[in-house]
């Protein structure tokens, strides 16, 4: 086969290209059924591209229905006739592919590159080559604390009602588990009720029940930019229009902000204020009110995503604490400090939006498990979830300092003073070729072009304290950075 050929643009990646022109090339007969594609290794030699830019393509190829991987022998162009009766067995078939690994069975779990959100997921949940992951978006799974969950699912299933593991729980929440997140929220001066309180299977899920609920497609959204791809994909898929508000050291600009508002009349904005991600920036008290004063004044709500809640100092300024949860929604969860296996999260909201949330989240999941949210409601009563969110804080600091000193010692620099879980690093050379690079390495990077809206190239990246505190994951990054020079 020759050469494909293949360009770096911002309107498509490598990885889109490669599947696209072998798709062409098998639904136009140029690939025979049967044919066994080119290893992924002589794929990658041939045509100039990384070999996770071939496994990713393959990948695609699998979930379209075009190839199949055979056990230790390749991938091969799909018999079309064999198994696609009616269209039905061959979307089950594709869908059966998607969800395994992109390598033949029994091969080793695949490197997908990081070229946008769900690639970066992907990557976080396969682990890479058994290193810490410096792009990770949690806690290491050796930071978390198992027998405090185990002991807190054992006292309820002992202790509690039965009947909750064999039956749908209630539709607003657990009634336990709200009341203990309406302390909770006191502390931090939020004034929410357990009656403005309604639970999700995560905070993701949280943030889409109330996209849901208050958007209409084509509606405006103001979003940090900065900020998470998974929310701008979300948004972005349910037809909203973002506005970015460029986030940096100083928070969100607000002229952009006043202007934006003005000319597009947003109905929400969206925004991550205490330990954002990926800047680790946190609103001070004035920032929130300018921001408060810029949504009373164009009539659009506020959506506060807090999901480094428990990791964040006691005191930080929330805009639902200042609002008082008038135009405020605060969403929240606890995958970050307990578990992100549980998928437990959770919304306070004015109370005549909480019904609308309710029917909202009926129509998507129906109801939440009631033992997982009352084994959490138990974490928080017993004060076992702030003891170990005090010890992760801790160790978080720690990490925290040995991290920005490797950092620069290695002349890389953060862009926002380093807080939180995350730092904001410039590494002076794009860092999307770079991704691929430490990939080989078997350092999985959240390159900065992630965090962007528009898709472009960014010397920065995003690293989890946490997990960068390894010399030997700054000295390859220094090797690929020197060899991605011309």
């Amino acid at each position: 086969m020759d050469p494909l050929a293949l360009t770096r643009s911002p309107g498509s990646t490598l990885t889109e290209q490669l599947a696209a022109q072998f798709g062409e090339r098998i639904r136009q007969r140029l690939l025979a059924p049967g044919a066994r594609l080119p290893s992924v290794r002589e794929c990658a030699r041939r045509h100039g591209v990384s070999p996770h830019t071939v496994v990713a393509a393959y990948d695609q190829l699998l979930a379209q229905g075009l190839v199949e991987a055979r056990r230790q022998r390749g991938f091969f162009v799909r018999e079309r006739g064999r198994d696609e009766a009616g269209g039905r067995a061959g979307a089950a078939s594709a869908s059966t592919h998607a969800a395994r690994s992109p390598v033949p069975e029994g091969g080793p779990a695949p490197r997908v590159a990081p070229v946008d959100a769900t690639a970066l997921i992907r990557g976080m949940f396969h682990g890479v080559g058994g290193r810490p992951a410096p792009g990770l978006g949690t806690l290491p799974p050796d930071w978390l604390d198992l027998p405090l969950l185990a002991s807190a699912l054992r006292r309820v299933l002992a202790h509690g009602d039965a009947a909750l593991a064999l039956q749908y729980g209630q539709p607003a929440g657990d009634s336990r588990l709200r009341e203990a997140l309406s302390v909770r929220l006191r502390d931090i001066g939020v004034p929410a009720a357990a009656t403005q309180i309604v639970t999700a299977t995560g905070a993701t899920h949280a943030l889409d029940i109330v996209s849901r609920a208050l958007l209409a497609p084509g509606d405006a959204v103001l979003v940090d930019e900065p900020g998470w791809a998974v929310e701008y994909a979300r948004l972005t898929q349910l037809g909203m229009r973002l506005l970015p508000v460029p986030r940096g050291a100083d928070g969100p600009d607000l002229a952009v902000m006043a202007t934006l508002a003005r000319e597009h009349r947003p109905r929400l904005y969206v925004t991550v204020s205490v330990l954002h991600n990926p800047t680790g920036h946190s609103l001070t008290a004035g920032q929130a009110h300018q921001v408060l004063k810029l949504a009373e004044a164009h009539d659009f709500r506020i959506v506060e995503d807090d999901t480094y809640a428990h990791l964040a100092p006691p005191h930080a300024p929330r805009l639902a604490a200042l609002d008082g949860l008038q135009r405020t929604l605060y969403v929240s969860g606890f995958s970050k400090i307990l578990t992100p296996s549980w998928r437990v999260g959770y919304v306070a909201a004015p109370a005549p939006l909480v019904e609308r949330l309710v029917d909202v989240k009926l129509l998507s999941t129906l109801t939440t498990p009631a033992v997982l949210e009352q084994a959490i409601a138990h974490c928080l009563e017993q004060g076992s979830l702030r003891r170990h969110a005090e010890r992760v804080v801790a160790r978080l600091d720690a990490a925290r300092h040995r991290s920005v000193r490797l950092a620069e010692a290695h002349g890389c620099r953060f862009v926002t003073p380093p807080q939180g879980l995350f730092g904001w690093v410039d590494t002076g050379t794009d860092t999307e070729p770079l991704a691929e690079a430490m990939l080989d390495a078997g350092w999985l990077l959240a390159p900065g072009h992630l965090f962007h809206a528009t898709r472009r190239p960014s010397p920065l990246m995003r690293i989890n304290f946490a997990t960068s505190q390894d010399a030997r994951f700054w000295q390859a990054l220094d090797a690929a950075r020197r060899a991605a020079r011309p």
